[in-house]
């Protein structure tokens, strides 16, 4: 994703907090624990080129929300997630795309600072875990294959984001980061075509506070 595009859209939810008026606040000094689920627009990087073609996917799990002082929470939460990738085809033989789908175990673990009563920004990183993978093609040729042997199980990052708290519910904007290649190195001549690939990733989410 364009850094471009994580500019708008980071600043279109902090407008959205500017018009927020008489939102009930949390008590910042008690432990927090709730539900959180929201959409995904994934794609691909690394260091040579990036993937526009976003995937849309889904978010959903658990979070606590752990106070350390008034302002700052140390907030773990516990995901299923799902990213990839989308290449699109359009010629005057064949059209059509073929998507890369990972699901994963994710566990960010971020800190959260808040600016004012309800709104905040986060940071930090997270770690998953690679549970499903498949490279499916749709249009002029259709298959569905397992990938995950040509991949790597584990994935890292970095984590950021911005939120807007109305107790007991909270909406938010995030981006992931890859830091690790997806794919294993080939013990072949012929590379492993995610052999570079990182992740990145953009969220929209919900939470509820139980």
């Amino acid at each position: 994703m364009k850094n471009r595009n994580i500019k708008y859209a980071l600043a279109a939810l902090l407008s959205l907090n500017l018009g927020v008026v008489m939102a009930q606040s949390y008590d910042s000094g008690n432990p927090e624990f709730g539900i959180k689920g929201g959409i995904n627009a994934s794609n691909l990087y690394s260091t040579d080129a990036d993937d526009e073609n976003m995937l849309v996917g889904f978010n959903a799990g658990l979070y606590a929300r752990l106070p350390i002082t008034d302002n700052i929470a140390f907030q773990p939460e516990l995901l299923y997630t799902t990213k990839g990738s989308k290449v699109e085809y359009n010629n005057a033989f064949a059209s059509g795309d073929v998507k890369l789908k990972l699901d994963y175990i994710e566990l960010p673990l971020l800190f959260k600072f808040n600016l004012t009563e309800n709104f905040n920004i986060q940071a930090g990183g997270y770690a998953s875990y690679l549970v499903n993978s498949k490279v499916k093609g749709e249009g002029a040729v259709n298959f569905e294959r397992d990938v995950t042997d040509n991949l790597q199980k584990f994935d890292a990052g970095l984590a950021a984001g911005v939120g807007v708290d109305f107790n007991p519910v909270s909406v938010g904007l995030r981006y992931n980061y890859g830091l690790t290649a997806i794919g294993k190195e080939s013990n072949t001549a012929i590379p492993n075509a995610f052999q570079d690939a990182k992740n990145s990733s953009f969220s929209l989410y919900v939470a509820y506070k139980l």
